[in-house]
């Protein structure tokens, strides 16, 4: 996947997070043409959030803080380029990694992620293969 100008904001911004949060640490990441995928790690968590939009009240440092945050910068920055209409799905999904297996398996599924965007039914290119 060769990223635009966009994706580069997504991509500088994505590796930013960690280096702005001590508490941050991300591992393999892929960022496709309508989202990202990712694997982070938070160090010493207090409090995770639930598949939440980003909104007041969340927990400093929890995954749904750190995932608004991110949200709202990229967002800010791809707009000041000029595409106003750039917009994110409303919330995230998260899944906790609980061993070494599963996470070898998650790590090489956001690998070839870029493998599987023929599949996508967000894809443009396969809108009328897949509504027909």
């Amino acid at each position: 996947m060769r990223l635009n100008e966009f994706g580069q904001v997504v991509k500088a911004e994505w590796l930013k997070t960690a280096k702005i949060r001590d508490n941050v640490e991300l591992d393999e990441f892929n960022v496709m043409p309508n989202h990202l995928h990712g694997i982070i790690m938070i160090i010493d968590v207090v409090g995770a959030t639930r598949r939440v939009a980003p909104t007041i009240g969340l927990q400093s440092n929890s995954l749904g803080s750190i995932i608004g945050q991110f949200k709202s910068i990229v967002t800010k920055n791809i707009r000041k380029m000029g595409l106003c209409t750039f917009k994110w799905q409303r919330n995230y999904y998260e899944h906790i990694i609980r061993n070494e297996k599963e996470f070898n398996q998650i790590r090489e599924s956001v690998i070839n992620n870029s493998l599987k965007r023929e599949l996508d039914t967000e894809n443009p290119k396969n809108i009328k293969k897949f509504k027909s």
